[in-house]
């Protein structure tokens, strides 16, 4: 029964749908592949939580194969980030304050995937409120990495990623703050798109001009995934401000990328504290890259490291301390927040007016200098992170090497260039250390060349195509 099953699963997203939509597999065929496949896989790295009932998705597969096709994610098996509300389902967000709370309606990502004929079967694992870039909480556990369970899966959106590699969903929504569509991809390696600030609106509620810190986004096996999943996610909300317009995200891919430019950024000049191998690994992954005929070459650090730390703590914490006060105000719900929560709360409400315009004075000064480093190049490249995953029982690194982490969230330091100006930033397999543990690249592209960056991970995929040439080991 494996041999059949399997050879579905492994298929990338969009060639599972053409098989829908040439009727070669069902609905109700694919659905139960992958509910098999949850079966047998899921108990080893909890990646899928909230499953629902068996019978009702088989009904809700059967009743897809019944009826027209929506869009191209007709019948698709799909699991969403439990920070993320879908209509029906549990949205606990890892903490013990919402387990149990069901969502009456659909989040605005959620609603366009929903529209485009996706099947919701469950949600996917995440640290309590996406705080942290390693999967655990007290309501599902840990997820543990798919090449090692005894790994971090990375976060937040680790659940996406390990359930993706071990082939439970064949694309998967995500959302990064610090790292969270790259972190849990390049450690368990898959692709994941962190796009352009104003690309993935949310919702027209609340505060809508201040924040600009987190994003929704695609992660998948592959680049032509994620531009298909990102074309049902983005589009304009009218409503809100700095949205983007529609764009054709497949068109161009599958083309020639020699003559373009890559900037790498490497350790910014010794600023961003790395394990052993993890550079090696990366500049042995860019020569490949020169091998397409992109140009790469070395850049030196653009800018002061401890001004962007600075200003990142400051909006990060004045951005979590205003989403998380409603918790933190009532002491019966602040004694059941974690501590990295009540850190950013309390760091956050200690933020004066001028620190706040400080930092984004800092903020305002690297967007302008990144956007003279892409009059240079199409793309600058950096590790998904600093450190290899490590053992699932660790909250936090506390040191790389003999630098101490004085912060839950400083060994991901790496991802911040691109979080704080709101680039789109795309992390590719860059392959495997020597433990066997995979690593990832972020390819980090000028704000709103999110097509750009699919290109340049399309060739680099068509090239290397490490997620079909490892898979992780099965039961």
């Amino acid at each position: 029964m494996h041999s059949s099953t399997d050879d579905i699963l492994a298929l990338d997203a969009l060639e599972q749908a053409a098989l829908l939509a040439r009727r070669e597999v069902s609905c109700a065929e694919l659905m139960g592949a992958t509910l098999e496949r949850i079966a047998r896989v899921n108990g080893r790295v909890n990646a899928i939580v909230s499953l629902r009932d068996e019978a009702e998705l088989m009904d809700e597969a059967r009743a897809a194969d019944d009826t027209p096709r929506r869009g191209w994610m007709h019948g698709l098996p799909v699991a969403v980030k439990d920070l993320a509300n879908a209509a029906g389902l549990p949205t606990s967000m890892g903490s013990p304050l919402f387990a149990g709370q069901v969502a009456a309606t659909d989040d605005l990502m959620v609603a366009r995937m929903r529209a485009a004929g996706a099947i919701f079967i469950g949600k996917t694992n995440t640290p309590e409120f996406g705080l942290g870039s390693h999967t655990f909480n007290p309501v599902h556990g840990a997820t543990g990495n798919a090449y090692d369970p005894t790994r971090s899966a990375g976060g937040s959106s680790g659940g996406a990623a390990v359930a993706l590699a071990c082939g439970m969903l064949a694309v998967a929504d995500g959302s990064d703050m610090m790292g969270s569509l790259r972190n849990p991809a390049g450690w368990n390696n898959v692709y994941g798109f962190r796009p352009s600030w104003g690309r993935v609106p949310e919702a027209a509620e609340g505060e809508t001009f201040l924040h600009s810190l987190s994003t929704s986004g695609p992660m998948a096996r592959a680049p032509r995934d994620l531009a298909a999943l990102l074309s049902v996610q983005a589009g304009p909300e009218p409503r809100r401000p700095f949205g983007l317009p529609r764009e054709a995200f497949l068109e161009g891919l599958g083309g020639d990328v020699s003559g373009r430019r890559i900037g790498w950024l490497g350790d910014w000049g010794g600023a961003y504290a790395m394990e052993p191998g993890i550079l090696a690994l990366c500049e042995s992954a860019l020569a490949e890259f020169a091998a397409l005929g992109v140009a790469v070459e070395s850049v030196p650090p653009p800018f002061p490291a401890t001004d962007l730390w600075r200003a990142w703590l400051d909006l990060r914490a004045f951005a979590n301390a205003n989403r998380l006060a409603p918790l933190y105000d009532d002491p019966a719900k602040r004694a059941r927040l974690k501590p990295a929560a009540i850190w950013e709360i309390e760091t956050g409400r200690q933020l004066t007016l001028d620190a706040v315009q400080q930092a984004s004075l800092i903020r305002s000064r690297w967007y302008a200098r990144a956007a003279e480093l892409f009059e240079q190049f199409d793309a600058l490249v950096l590790p998904t992170a600093q450190v290899w995953p490590f053992d699932i029982g660790i909250v936090h690194p506390e040191a790389i090497g003999a630098q101490t982490m004085d912060t839950y969230h400083r060994w991901m330091e790496v991802v911040i260039p691109a979080s704080l100006i709101g680039l789109p930033a795309l992390a590719v397999p860059a392959g495997f250390g020597a433990e066997g543990l995979p690593m990832g690249m972020q390819l980090i592209g000028r704000h709103g060349d999110d097509r750009g960056l699919l290109q340049l991970a399309d060739a680099w995929h068509r090239a290397s195509n490490w997620p079909g040439r490892r898979p992780p080991p099965m039961p």
